[in-house]
């Protein structure tokens, strides 16, 4: 339990001394660290805070602007005002096309909205920007669960537990999907 404790201080100290311009989307050279650390972390409390921190470098732009329609696109997207975020949204990606985030923030959206197609377009959009975005993936492999077409979801899901080993509920998902679909191919 101590060096669980040691580990998780050791890996919030790295990020916290990064300087606020490395916390700056998809094209910070700090990921490529925190993405080898993900994978190879074997802890789940060291893994979430890694998780974490690749969010939070994903999530800001570093331009007021941009950063704050996703904060208010985020907020009225869990408050369920999902007409609202959307909108937010679309500001996020007229004003900034290469950032990642928010094309993916607007694929949840839509994805909430039952709106699949223009959902995949977005994490299209995500993972030209982003190939190691595991949350677009997952989404990706939400809409085709929902779908019905359990291949591609399993097929998607793999890719993205590649890039992040410890996404448990996508990794059970696919082990229901091989029990349900035994002896029928998928």
């Amino acid at each position: 339990m101590k060096n669980l404790r040691l580990m998780l201080v050791a890996v919030l100290l790295t990020v916290a001394m990064l300087p606020a311009s490395a916390l700056a989307d998809q094209t910070s050279a700090d990921l490529d660290d925190l993405f080898n650390r993900l994978k190879r972390s074997t802890n789940a409390l060291e893994a979430a805070a890694i998780e974490g921190f690749i969010w939070k470098v994903w999530v800001h732009r570093g331009v007021a602007e941009v950063d704050q329609n996703m904060a208010h696109g985020i907020v009225a997207m869990a408050g369920g005002d999902f007409k609202g975020s959307l909108s937010y949204f679309d500001r996020v990606v007229r004003r900034d096309p290469d950032f990642a985030e928010g094309w993916n923030k607007r694929a949840t959206v839509y994805f909430l909205m039952g709106n699949f197609d223009a959902s995949v377009a977005d994490i299209g959009k995500t993972l030209a920007l982003e190939p190691r975005h595991f949350g677009a993936l997952s989404g990706m492999g939400l809409i085709y669960d929902s779908i019905g077409n359990p291949a591609a979801a399993v097929k998607v899901w793999e890719k993205a537990l590649e890039i992040n080993p410890h996404m448990a509920t996508i990794r059970r998902r696919i082990e229901e999907i091989r029990t349900e679909t035994m002896g029928k191919p998928i």
